[in-house]
């Protein structure tokens, strides 16, 4: 849960879910929720999709998948497994037996699409390799992959239809006494995702992993995954979250963590305030603000940053950061430390200035929560 006492209409109720594990990271009930992405690199590759884990990890995955379409892949996982600093999912279609191989190679899950795994028994073999090898399963139901008498039934992908997959799929797994699941229904359509996950979240008390399948470009993938995953996350449905773009990973990853950012549900690194410039700035806003986000990228201490160009509104905006720069005139602006004003700094040190000061407070709060620690 969200909880803000100060500001009500800030609070979300998390839906009351169970909690499983994925590796080392709990997923559902009352852990934060679990970003996650998926390589791209040749799974056969083991250095370089190593590489590629290790990046995502550093910009704040929790967890990250991993296609597993053949067996020289399956016996790549071993080794990325054993190195990887986050658990390790495998992405399983069609071929039921790389289920099994994935697990036995130390995978933390398994992600399997009960639309083209293959008939119960099938299944049954993948869940008692799960069980043999402590994985947990991901349920992952997709419109575009729909059991052909679901379709038939009702005619076309449709929030009952993706639902009714998920649940005979869960019944499987619980007939089979195996309950570390969890379970997604995806669709690339923003309107169907949404209904579908809104139904289903009344349907089981499964954590669903979120996500809008296919969604897209940068800007257009991000723009359509905020709109359906905010949506469902200010709701309060969603346990884990992935954002599908047609990009480099480790922008999944940020737009993931700037999205639960933005509704109060995790903190990570820098949030900047910064406002879109116009005639009235001091400084080029848009600029120094590239320039602080590259600059500040491996800060991973929660703090806000204010960044507005001139004294409309920058002065209202500092108040609620930890630090902020309002732009001025005469080639200066003035820097403000917890809402309050500290010092002027002109404008062509202001960026090397903030970063200072951003180091400092980040280093400063890590050392308050060591002694806390220590104290305790």
């Amino acid at each position: 849960m969200s909880l803000n006492p100060i500001r009500p209409w800030r609070n979300i109720q998390r839906r009351k879910s169970r909690q499983i594990m994925v590796g080392r990271v709990p997923v559902g009930g009352d852990a934060p929720i679990s970003v996650q992405t998926m390589t791209n690199t040749d799974g056969h590759d083991v250095r370089a999709t190593l590489d590629q884990v290790i990046r995502a990890a550093d910009a704040g995955a929790d967890i990250v998948r991993i296609s597993a379409p053949d067996q020289e892949t399956t016996r790549a996982l071993r080794e990325i497994c054993r190195e990887s600093p986050v658990p390790i999912v495998a992405d399983i279609h069609f071929h039921y037996k790389r289920a099994i191989e994935a697990a036995e190679a130390g995978v933390a899950c398994l992600r399997i699409n009960p639309g083209n795994i293959g008939d119960a028994a099938r299944v049954r073999e993948v869940i008692k390799a799960a069980k043999d090898h402590g994985c947990s399963i991901r349920i992952g139901v997709n419109a575009g992959s729909l059991e052909r008498h679901l379709l038939e039934k009702y005619g076309e992908p449709c929030p009952d239809a993706m639902v009714e997959s998920g649940l005979d799929h869960i019944k499987i797994l619980q007939d089979n006494d195996f309950h570390e699941f969890k379970i997604s229904v995806k669709a690339s359509d923003v309107f169907l995702a949404a209904a579908a996950y809104q139904q289903l979240a009344d349907a089981t008390d499964a954590p669903i992993h979120l996500g809008i399948t296919e969604a897209g470009g940068f800007v257009g993938g991000t723009v359509k995954s905020a709109v359906g995953l905010g949506n469902l996350l200010w709701s309060g449905i969603g346990d884990t979250i992935r954002v599908s773009l047609s990009a480099d990973p480790v922008e999944e990853v940020k737009v993931g963590f700037e999205i639960l950012k933005s509704l109060g549900l995790r903190t990570r690194g820098v949030q900047i305030i910064s406002c879109p410039s116009c005639a009235r700035q001091g400084f080029d806003v848009i600029k120094t603000v590239e320039r602080l986000e590259k600059r500040l990228e491996h800060i991973k201490t929660p703090m806000s940053l204010s960044i507005i160009g001139c004294v409309v509104n920058g002065p209202g905006e500092a108040l609620m950061t930890d630090i902020g720069f309002t732009g001025g005139g005469a080639g200066s602006g003035m820097v403000y430390m917890a809402g309050r004003q500290s010092h002027k700094m002109t404008n062509d040190q202001m960026v090397d200035h903030i970063v200072q000061l951003v180091e400092e407070r980040a280093q400063k709060i890590e050392d308050e929560a060591g002694a806390q620690t220590a104290a305790e």
